[in-house]
């Protein structure tokens, strides 16, 4: 069995509207949009090109980040949360790593619960974006 360490949904919609509705479906259940990262533009002005769309968007619900800071201050290396969304040739994908994932890192059992509500509301928007 393989190990799975992120939560992918497909979507036929093109990346920059995926992009849109996810930003919408996220900050619906809770979790703003820091900063959204164009990977082609980015990649564009360091010299180097790449022609797949791609987008990086970090997120994050400032009141769960704040309880995670406050429950082990080794959060801080998994904030914010990434949702990418790119071109995956037919469809778009819309993703992310699961929290719960990332928490396991650091072998803290009170963090287990924690994350595994940011994940489920994290995929529920995934979900809702895609509807």
């Amino acid at each position: 069995m393989a190990f799975t360490y992120t939560y992918t949904v497909k979507t036929v919609m093109p990346v920059a509207e995926a992009v849109e509705t996810v930003k919408k479906s996220l900050q619906q259940n809770g979790f703003g949009t820091l900063w959204q990262l164009n990977v082609p533009e980015k990649l564009q002005e360091k010299g180097v090109n790449y022609q797949r769309e791609a987008v990086i968007l970090e997120v994050c619900n400032p009141e769960h980040a704040r309880n995670a800071l406050e429950a082990n201050l080794q959060v801080i290396y998994f904030l914010p949360c990434k949702v990418v969304v790119f071109d995956d040739g037919e469809e778009t994908s819309i993703g992310m790593v699961l929290p719960t994932v990332m928490m396991e890192n650091l072998q803290d059992t009170a963090l287990t619960a924690f994350a595994r509500e940011v994940e489920e509301t994290l995929q529920k928007a995934l979900d809702e974006a895609i509807r």
